[in-house]
Order: C-alpha cells, then structure tokens, then sequence
C-alpha cells in the first residue's frame, strides 16, 4: 500500500507536527479582514469569536467572525514574516489569496527577499 505521507513536503509537515504556526484570515461582519498567526488555528478562531479579553482587539464587536483561510506556515519567524506582507496586501489582493487565484508562494518570494535585504544591510 503506498504510503498516504509520500506526496507531502516532511519538512513543512514536521514543522507542523512540533508546534509549526499558520497564517489565518478571519472575515468580519462588516467585510473587513483581519490577517494572525498562531499554532492552533481552531483555538484563536475561537478566542476571537468569544470577544474576551483574549481577542484581538480590532475584531471585538464586529462579529459574526468567519475563518476565510488558512495555511502552515512553518516557524514563528517565517509566519511573522508572512504576516507582514499579507497584512500589507490591498484587500483586493488578499481577497485574491482567499479565493485562491493569487499563489501565496509569490507573496512568500516577495517577504523572503524583503527579509533577506533587511539583514544584509
């Protein structure tokens, strides 16, 4: 029997497995989106919805909340990273990512050389 495993990347499946973060979208009532990370998607998702004091403040009040995307990400540097630049993207363009005709390996490539230019000088 084939090995179900075999077509997945293990590096970005260890990185889930041990703690690995992910990138999320949640959409608001009033049509705004809010771009986190976190290493437990369904646990923030939740933190959000309740509206404690364990919520994002910007997403209080604008519930009903709807978890619109999500993707690992691998470690909390990486996913910060990526967080920056989605959260940088018009709403045009993460509505885009969201409905999956923007590859986000290319929002990926475009943080990764802004980084790697941040730390050369």
């Amino acid at each position: 029997m084939p090995d179900p495993l075999a077509s997945i990347d293990k590096e970005v499946l260890q990185d889930d497995l041990i703690g690995g973060w992910h990138l999320y979208i949640v959409k608001c009532c009033n049509g705004t989106l809010y771009t986190g990370i976190t290493t437990d998607v369904d646990r923030r998702f939740a933190e959000h919805q309740k509206g404690g004091v364990k919520a994002a403040r910007y997403l209080r009040g604008k519930g009903p909340l709807e978890l619109v995307y999500q993707i690992v990400a691998g470690d909390r540097a990486h996913a910060s990273v990526l967080e920056y630049r989605v959260k940088s993207l018009s709403k045009i363009a993460k509505q885009e990512l969201i409905a999956g005709r923007l590859d986000l390996a290319t929002v990926w490539s475009a943080a990764f050389a802004q980084s790697n230019e941040a730390t050369r000088g």
